[in-house]
């Protein structure tokens, strides 16, 4: 089969040396940087050959035995995630101990930053949080607003490898970090992991204009390679889009890394947008072949002032026992996933993503 043309063509993005220099220094605008201003241009100095020469994994091994490319220098920073993807797969697959349960707060806003006040989401992520610990599962919880509030969190933009070909959306993602641009502490490779080790997984999350909140969007985007991803990025000798293509022709089997794992969602909104929002996260889960437990799009104070919604959730008692329901049954659908015996390998989709 012919290849496919890699089609190129969207200009340049290089920066000059000296708009370099002045988006790199932005970090130091603080006053108190000034009785430094020497070393900070001597960093620039050192930084600039690297996002020149796009030294984006300076720190590499050889891949070794187990990989299509033994000889492969493989980042390091991706090989420490990878490792611990796989670790999370064992302890999940492990028949014994209690079920252990993802609950993921999407909301922005926290009582750590600008507004000053806890939000709602994180009020029901806690009631679910309760009820999942009472029946004797284990909770983690990945509170997303810590990327609004936190100093050096960030979740970077999903790039959209997989439009060019599924072989070249690694798993975990191999885009970051990206040391040529500065593009470091990406929390996505501590999140993988996070995502594997669970039975369950509970996302509750508010409406932001008729969507998700950006930051929940953000990690949504960057599970795409946990859904059909490679794991081994010398297949396609790292970037390489005409191998990747050549790759998918040949035949791919587009792995389902979280199948299996059951899923709950809340959806909260204040006007409109809950149910939208609700159905496509829960299409998003189901599409990945997670299992559903239970869903709830629900309105808080509808169509009434901003300022008192934590009283109307205060009132809303019919809500918070919806969503003491709604963990129940997944902490109960976590514990089949706990006690399932290893599936047997899938058979061929007849229309794979």
């Amino acid at each position: 089969m012919e290849i496919p043309e890699v089609r190129k063509g969207q200009g340049s993005v290089q920066l000059s040396r000296e708009e370099f220099a002045r988006r790199y220094g932005q970090q130091f605008c603080d006053p108190a940087f000034d009785a430094v201003r020497g070393e900070i241009d001597r960093l620039i100095d050192v930084a600039w050959p690297a996002y020149d020469e796009y030294r984006k994994s300076p720190r590499t091994n050889a891949a070794g035995a187990g990989y299509a490319d033994p000889t492969y220098a493989l980042p390091d920073e991706w090989r420490a995630a990878s490792e611990a993807v796989r670790a999370a797969q064992h302890r999940h697959e492990q028949r014994d101990g209690p079920p252990r349960v993802l609950l993921i707060c999407g909301a922005s806003r926290s009582d750590q930053t600008c507004p000053g006040e806890m939000s709602k989401t994180f009020r029901l992520v806690q009631l679910a949080r309760e009820v999942l610990e009472r029946d004797g599962c284990e909770c983690d919880v990945l509170d997303l607003s810590h990327l609004a509030s936190q100093y050096g969190r960030v979740i970077y933009p999903c790039k959209a490898c997989v439009s060019t070909a599924m072989p070249l959306c690694h798993w975990p993602c191999s885009c970051y970090p990206n040391h040529a641009l500065g593009q470091v502490r990406d929390w996505m490779n501590e999140i993988y992991p996070r995502w594997v080790d669970a039975h369950g997984v509970l996302i509750v999350t508010p409406v932001y204009w008729y969507q998700v909140p950006s930051g929940l969007k953000l990690m949504m985007d960057r599970l795409v390679c946990a859904d059909g991803g490679n794991p081994d990025p010398t297949s396609t000798g790292g970037k390489d889009p005409a191998r990747a293509k050549r790759r998918e022709l040949d035949g791919w089997p587009y792995p389902r890394h979280l199948a299996g794992r059951a899923y709950a969602v809340v959806a909260h909104g204040d006007a409109e947008g809950a149910l939208q929002v609700r159905r496509a996260v829960s299409d998003w889960l189901g599409d990945m072949h997670l299992e559903p437990a239970a869903e709830l799009d629900r309105y808080v104070g509808y169509y009434e002032p901003y300022a008192t919604s934590h009283e109307a959730l205060d009132r809303d008692l019919a809500l918070q026992d919806e969503v003491r329901w709604l963990a129940a049954r997944l902490g109960a659908r976590a514990y089949e996933v706990r006690r399932r015996p290893p599936p047997d390998p899938p058979a061929p989709e007849p229309r794979p993503k």
